[in-house]
């Protein structure tokens, strides 16, 4: 590490000024932020020194790897040449224009379904706001306005604005601020580990989850839904990887009542599952597609919408104002970097490298941590992954939530040069696409010393059987 700082400074300015978000500011106050001061290729460091594995990508997002001087070069002319002009008013620019056509070159068509269109924002939260706005504007438009049910699933994640926290179904996240808001609703999420019933197979616990969805729709009217909402993986519900038979049964209950299908692939997209998106390897056909996060590996703000042929055309030939939108919709900053990310990760061929290459020896290394003692289950899609904590393998038994076993594996992770993530007793990582077989070794050995000590822990206190 190179950058020298004053981390009790830092500090000190962080507690008296900055909210972060999730946290528990109180707590936070009494031990102090983190102070992450340079990054390279898969690598943060602190401002301690200490230098970490970055093994969630930054939050889900830096599918290049840090330090892409190609960004940064893409970013400072941009901004010297248009720095910023807003698209309202009829008015457009060369970096959104020419992101907008790439991205449609790019999303593969589906059965009757194809993707001509993009509506920008700046983040998954807010792309997933314009979705319920132009959900309802599609009905209504087709002169059915009572459709305004959007069916989510519980534990799923959908940002954490009004429209986005009310369209997941995380239960933290509606005890606070009313929530969701009306017409939104939820179905149990397709978990097979949690979920299954004694004996049944992965391929039947799939159509029977799916089948949560009909009932909901029945429970409802299907003349009151509007659409259904899903990730194809669940990110930060912890990596829940749905049985091969799931988005096929959804898809074959959307059609059979009309309804829109929304594939939220804010995590999913860009390559992080070998696809550059997620729909085209779990074979359905959305209408919409929400996209952020990778699609600048996260060097600057940018999100939006894959607007399906079946939407699109209601919403252009219909006419009518849309009264949505925002001031960044389209920067042209973040377009160009955008360009210049997508630019390197076909020339790297990223997402052919995770399909054929790391994907597949990441989810062979992973698969060996099932063997240890403490991991329930070791799954992964991709470059994603995730290993379930259990006090007992044979019965899967759980440890109690209040001893918060997957936070202090996480605090053995941070001490020991690694960034994994903790959802519950749910360990997940999703690294950079740029990692290699090395570096994957590097990463397993380091999770194995963490799930030791965490091991260790568990048993010098008496929690396992």
């Amino acid at each position: 590490m190179t950058t020298k700082v004053d981390t009790q400074h830092i500090q000190a300015l962080d507690s008296a000024h900055f909210l972060h978000p999730f946290t528990d500011f109180k707590d936070l106050n009494t031990r102090g932020a983190r102070v992450i001061t340079e990054a390279k290729d898969i690598y943060v460091w602190d401002s301690e020194g200490k230098r970490m594995l970055d093994a969630m990508s930054g939050l889900w997002c830096v599918n290049v790897g840090y330090g892409r001087k190609e960004l940064a070069d893409a970013a400072h002319a941009q901004m010297m040449q248009l720095p910023y002009y807003n698209s309202f008013f009829q008015t457009t620019n060369v970096p959104a224009a020419t992101l907008a056509a790439k991205l449609a070159s790019l999303a593969p068509t589906v059965g009757d379904r194809s993707f001509e269109h993009v509506f920008y924002s700046s983040s998954g939260s807010e792309s997933n706001d314009s979705n319920v706005r132009m959900v309802r504007r599609y009905w209504d438009l087709l002169g059915q306005p009572e459709r305004k049910v959007i069916i989510g699933r519980v534990n799923g994640y959908h940002g954490s604005t009004m429209a986005g926290a009310s369209l997941g179904g995380m239960s933290g996240m509606h005890a606070q601020g009313d929530l969701p808001i009306p017409n939104i609703t939820h179905i149990e999420q397709p978990y097979f580990f949690e979920k299954a019933l004694p004996g049944e197979t992965s391929d039947a616990f799939g159509i029977r989850a799916a089948g949560w969805l009909e009932a909901k729709i029945l429970e409802i009217g299907a003349h009151k839904v509007a659409a259904f909402i899903g990730e194809p993986v669940q990110g930060a519900g912890g990596v829940i990887i749905p049985p091969t038979t799931y988005w096929p049964e959804i898809q074959r209950i959307v059609d059979k009542y009309g309804i829109l299908l929304v594939s939220d692939e804010v995590i999913c997209a860009f390559g992080r599952l070998g696809h550059w998106f997620a729909y085209e390897k779990f074979g359905y056909k959305p209408d919409l597609v929400t996209f952020a996060k990778a699609i600048t590996s996260g060097y600057i703000p940018l999100g939006g919408v894959m607007v399906g042929n079946r939407v699109a055309k209601v919403l252009i030939e219909q006419g009518g104002e849309f009264n949505h939108g925002y001031t960044y919709s389209g920067h042209p900053v973040a377009c160009a970097v955008a360009l210049a990310n997508l630019d390197i990760m076909e020339r790297e061929n990223l997402v052919g490298r995770v399909h054929d290459d790391v994907g597949p020896y990441l989810a062979q290394q992973f698969a060996a941590l099932s063997a240890h003692p403490l991991v329930g289950v070791a799954e992964t899609c991709g470059l994603m992954a995730g290993l379930v904590l259990v006090k007992n393998k044979e019965t899967k038994a759980p440890f109690p939530e209040a001893l918060e076993v997957g936070m202090r594996c996480r605090a053995h992770c941070f001490a020991n040069g690694l960034i994994m993530r903790a959802v519950g007793d749910r360990m997940i990582i999703a690294p950079p696409l740029t990692i290699t077989h090395a570096q994957i070794d590097e990463l397993m050995g380091l999770i194995r010393k963490v799930l030791d000590l965490t091991l260790a822990d568990a048993r010098a206190a008496g929690w396992m059987d």
